[in-house]
């Protein structure tokens, strides 16, 4: 089985997931906020085991153990974002909807059309047209998803899109820097052709936070 039937295949089943989760909460069953909860789990656990790995390399010994030290307040603050988050199903599939589309689009366009690297040391694969390109691609999913659910064209749908998607670049950035420093690849191979768990979900690591604070 190829590496690009694999990442459909896995990439398939989490959509699966997500609807299942949609569909439980339509009978009213807090699906959402629980599997985000999960996911936030799984993705602080294969945090933890990169940090491990970092604590076994002398160059990176000192970051893992600061990062060691961070992470349970981090993965907590993290969890209680995802929770209250996902109390909202709408938003929370907006997000997801954003960050799917922001990260399809910037890797699409930026692996044929980019050719200025956007910061070649943390991530060599990330380039500028691939970045603008996700933000288009995430802010257009978000006035889509206006539309689809009857609202028509909502400008203010537009720039939490641009923002959305800008801030999972960037927590996509800062996970490549991470692997850098804990000088790993993946964060695990939980999902074949994709990575890790937080491979797939960096984009929660500014958005959700961000996202919970606004909704105080």
């Amino acid at each position: 089985m190829t590496n690009t039937v694999k990442r459909i295949l896995v990439s398939a089943g989490m959509a699966a997931a997500v609807i299942g989760a949609g569909v439980l909460e339509y009978h009213y069953i807090p699906a959402v906020r629980w599997l985000a909860v999960l996911v936030v789990m799984g993705i602080t656990a294969e945090f933890l085991a990169a940090a491990i790995k970092g604590l076994r390399n002398k160059d990176s010994k000192v970051f893992a153990e600061i990062a060691i030290v961070c992470l349970a307040p981090y993965a907590l603050f993290l969890g209680a974002a995802a929770y209250f988050v996902g109390t909202k199903p709408g938003i929370m599939l907006l997000l997801l909807l954003v960050i799917s589309a922001a990260d399809t689009g910037g890797w699409f366009f930026g692996k044929w059309f980019g050719t200025t690297k956007l910061w070649q040391k943390i991530s060599p694969n990330k380039t500028w047209t691939g970045q603008i390109a996700g933000i288009i691609c995430g802010a257009g999913i978000a006035i889509l998803y206006g539309i689809l659910g009857g609202g028509g064209f909502m400008p203010q749908l537009m720039w939490i899109g641009i923002a959305v998607a800008l801030l999972s670049q960037y927590g996509d950035l800062t996970a490549s820097w991470i692997k850098r420093k804990f000088g790993v690849d993946d964060f695990s191979r939980a999902l074949p052709g994709h990575g890790g768990l937080l491979d797939r979900f960096d984009g929660w690591i500014y958005v959700l936070p961000i996202t919970w604070l606004a909704m105080m």
